[in-house]
């Protein structure tokens, strides 16, 4: 089966033995974990006193095919994520169990438990936590948690060539693959989905999601919290799966995702948290990821140009999780084309400037209406699978059709053709 002509099924991840890249050593093959005698330390101030967005960490320019690319001046070059000079990630080890993100100022625990909880359980074991002598460690909001993601990670299939490298810096970081499902390395965040239920159940108004990350494969969705949408526990009478998530602790606030917006009269926003310049207006039609590049490299709104397509993080720094209804971005300040969302047709997907590392001839998307998937590929009928918020990716250019392979497990819509949010930054 061509690489590029099919989305890798969940039959062939599950079988997945996983060689990693080992920034310390390694107790088990699945296995990346730091140990003293290689811990390095940032001498940099751990204070910090104006948080940035921290980059995604994505350092490699990648074609249509997935191919690295040759440095050009064309907008499929200049234009990507990787060409882009962000707020690197940037770390110091406390030495004590716990990492200070430089840019956010967010503590983190530098483990994580490899134990699969539900929501509230999760939470309840955070809270009940002390560490290097702090007991105030919470479960991260979606926001955070995408934070600390590393972009030039990848999970590689049998048979390919390269190195599976979990999207977190395990230099700093230590994680586990489950050794059992290589690809689910899916981590909670305190942030509920609650526009409406997730996936296709109708019992209690359908089941309650919740956002996480996944650190092995690099996406967000919204997964099952253990209870239904109207607040009642799943019971294992309901016949209902609940695998759970896992979590790692962070402490402290940061006023980086404040959302604090200021319309500049002529037709762009200015994110005051973020520093970022945003269009008031989407791109008004829907196009690919090349013509998306192009479009942004192009643009001379507001008499400037050095407008881009925003990485993922950039634009999931957009969206209003809080907000309960669609779409899911304050349209006090940004306008949208689309006003019905009802179907996979209305589909209202952002492109982003960054490479999905599993699939390097896909690239990132952030849905701002219902994420589309189906039960499997025999199935015919759609729904919000992922929630407004999620991260996903489409091919970089093509036919949906040439994409679609079976699959027993949940089958994303396959769009293509997404909506663009041009970006720049506040001139200081």
């Amino acid at each position: 089966m061509n690489q590029k002509t099919s989305f890798i099924s969940a039959a062939v991840l599950s079988a997945l033995v996983l060689p990693v890249a080992l920034s310390g050593c390694a107790t088990k093959e699945s296995t990346v974990k730091l140990t003293p005698a290689v811990v390095k330390v940032n001498p940099a101030a751990v204070k910090v006193t104006q948080p940035v967005l921290p980059d995604t960490g994505q350092s490699v320019q990648y074609d249509i095919d997935g191919n690295k690319m040759a440095a050009s001046e064309s907008s499929l070059y200049t234009g990507q994520d990787a060409s882009i000079q962000g707020n690197a990630l940037r770390y110091q080890d406390n030495g004590d169990g716990t990492v200070t993100d430089l840019n956010t100022g967010l503590t983190w625990q530098q483990a994580h438990d490899f134990t699969r909880r539900n929501l509230q359980d999760s939470t309840d074991y955070v809270k009940s936590m002390t560490l290097a002598g702090h007991s105030d460690w919470r479960v991260p909001t979606i926001k955070e948690l995408y934070s600390i993601a590393d972009f030039d990670g990848q999970l590689i299939k049998p048979g390919d060539q390269g190195v599976s490298k979990p999207y977190i810096d395990t230099d700093y970081f230590e994680y586990q693959y489950d050794e059992r499902l290589a690809f689910a390395g899916q981590f909670w965040s305190s942030t509920v989905y609650v526009k409406n239920d997730v996936q296709n159940f109708t019992k209690h108004g359908g089941i309650q999601g919740g956002f996480g990350f996944n650190f092995s494969d690099g996406h967000i969705k919204s997964y099952e919290t253990g209870l239904f949408f109207d607040g009642t526990t799943i019971q294992k009478s309901d016949g209902m799966f609940v695998p759970g998530c896992f979590v790692r602790a962070v402490r402290g606030t940061t006023a980086l995702y404040n959302m604090e917006y200021v319309d500049n009269s002529d037709d762009t926003v200015t994110d005051k948290s973020t520093a970022l310049m945003w269009a008031k207006n989407d791109s008004g039609t829907k196009m690919d990821w090349v013509e998306a590049l192009e479009y942004a490299e192009k643009s001379q709104l507001a008499g400037h140009n050095d407008w881009r397509l925003p990485n993922s993080k950039e634009l999931q720094s957009l969206v209003d999780y809080d907000k309960t209804t669609f779409p899911a971005i304050n349209t006090d300040y940004f306008n949208t084309t689309l006003t019905s969302f009802e179907s996979p047709e209305d589909a209202y997907y952002f492109w982003s400037s960054t490479t999905q590392g599993d699939f390097k001839w896909t690239a990132d998307y952030v849905s701002f209406a219902q994420a589309w998937s189906k039960k499997n590929s025999d199935a015919t009928e759609f729904f919000d699978w992922h929630g407004a918020g999620a991260q996903r990716s489409d091919p970089k250019a093509g036919n949906p059709s040439d994409f679609e392979q079976a699959s027993e497990m949940a089958s994303d819509y396959i769009s293509i053709d997404n909506w663009v949010r041009l970006v720049r930054d506040v001139t200081p």
